[in-house]
């Protein structure tokens, strides 16, 4: 079991590699990753399985987030390892009791995929980790997040996450925390430090300082 373990981790990718290619089976058909969201972003969150209360209430709030997603040029992708056809009457189940119609498609895991992306815990069997992977436009992977089977995730969290990446892309900018309410600075963005004597001095005239290290601005 050590060894599987030192596998995965070896395997799975880390802040600012490529995502892994792989070939996807979906509710929506075959899928080709990263290739099928070039020029997006996408989340891929995993979940342990279908017909769970925690993933159920974890997949409502991201269809009622979706158009908000898509707002920010983001696309949604889930994944577990039940097969399709458990998929489809889970989302079948959902669309019926709950009145929520599931738009993203669901990919059913295998074991390459979960040893490509770290997904399986040693201590919960076979049963996927709540894992969350945000990739940027050009494959890039900007952030991993993993959760606990018995903690369902923040889905605004994400959106304001991924919102904070484009600014920051756009403009060479740094998110302070609990963006956009910082409590020091409030929406304002941090502006990177200057690396010489003279430009240290020139900043303070430009934009609103605590010091030359801490400058802040609108978007």
């Amino acid at each position: 079991m050590e060894n599987k373990n030192q596998e995965y981790r070896m395997q799975m990718p880390l802040l600012g590699d490529s995502f892994p290619r792989m070939e996807v089976q979906t509710t929506q058909g075959p899928v080709s990753l990263p290739g099928a969201y070039a020029g997006k972003w996408f989340l891929l969150f995993s979940h342990p399985a279908d017909f769970t209360p925690v993933c159920t209430t974890e997949f409502v709030a991201f269809q009622k987030r979706y158009g908000k997603f898509k707002d920010l040029n983001t696309e949604l992708i889930g994944l577990s390892v039940d097969q399709v056809f458990s998929h489809i009457k889970w989302i079948d189940w959902i669309k019926d009791n709950l009145n929520v119609d599931i738009k993203f498609p669901i990919i059913t895991g295998t074991e390459a995929i979960a040893a490509k992306l770290g997904l399986i815990h040693p201590g919960k069997g076979t049963n996927m980790v709540r894992a969350v992977f945000i990739v940027d436009p050009k494959g890039i992977v900007r952030a991993i997040m993993y959760y606990p089977q018995e903690l369902g995730r923040n889905m605004d969290e994400f959106l304001r996450m991924i919102k904070g990446f484009q600014i920051a892309d756009r403009d060479g900018v740094a998110i302070p925390a609990n963006w956009p309410d910082n409590e020091l600075i409030g929406d304002d963005v941090i502006v990177p430090p200057p690396n010489n004597v003279d430009a240290a001095k020139k900043i303070v005239t430009q934009y609103d300082c605590y010091d030359w290290w801490f400058c802040h601005k609108k978007q």
